[in-house]
């Protein structure tokens, strides 16, 4: 019954900026860390960026100063704000999240969004 979906990607131009949302949906009684991740063609699904229930977020070498991670946990939202795409390339941009369902006794699992594309354009 727990989803999550991801929205925002599109097309940018080099250097522009762009905002993701990771929306979780159905029974959920918490939600714990939530992750970013992106994957390129040709390559690995690679760690952006994650944040935790507290709000305190991390992020890989590469984005640090231009992505910034946050949550609003009363409408189950995380935001991935992206400034200064100038040197990524297109990807899928992926969400996961831990999450405690309110039906579920054994505690957290994770799970995962189908992504969203960002288009990245010189």
């Amino acid at each position: 019954q727990v989803q999550l979906v991801e929205s925002g990607g599109g097309l940018v131009q080099a250097g522009g900026s762009l905002r993701l949302s990771c929306e979780a949906s159905g029974s959920i009684f918490s939600i714990h860390a939530v992750g970013w991740y992106r994957q390129a063609p040709g390559e690995q699904r690679k760690f952006v960026a994650d944040i935790v229930s507290d709000g305190s977020a991390d992020y890989t070498d590469s984005v640090k100063g231009r992505f910034t991670n946050s949550r609003n946990d009363a409408k189950n939202m995380v935001y991935l704000q992206m400034n200064n795409l100038k040197h990524e390339k297109t990807a899928v941009y992926y969400c996961n999240a831990e999450i405690d369902a309110d039906f579920d006794d054994a505690g957290a699992a994770n799970y995962w969004g189908q992504g969203t594309q960002v288009t990245v354009s010189s």
